[in-house]
């Protein structure tokens, strides 16, 4: 469902965390604490990413594109949550 609010950086990592768990059947909490003992960054298997991608892209009615910028963006939960608000803004612009 889309919003008319535009998120931030933060409530996107936290859709994605909830996509994540829902796939590797664990709550978010123990996503996001497996996802820290990473780093800052919250790297994940880019494959994880990939499956959500669609999820993601439905919920905020965007389209990432398929380029290499966009498969760096899949390396951690923070790269794909800046190239997911990057998207967002870019569908805002008139």
């Amino acid at each position: 469902m889309l919003s008319t609010v535009t998120p931030d950086i933060n409530d996107i990592i936290s859709v994605v965390i909830e996509f994540l768990a829902e796939l590797q059947e664990k709550t978010a909490a123990e996503v996001r604490a497996d996802l820290e003992d990473g780093g800052a960054e919250l790297p994940v298997d880019s494959l994880l990413i990939v499956e959500i991608l669609t999820r993601i892209e439905e919920r905020y009615s965007i389209a990432i594109p398929a380029d290499r910028q966009s498969a760096q963006a899949t390396r951690s939960v923070q790269a794909f949550a800046r190239a997911v608000k990057e998207a967002i803004n870019e569908r805002q612009q008139p």
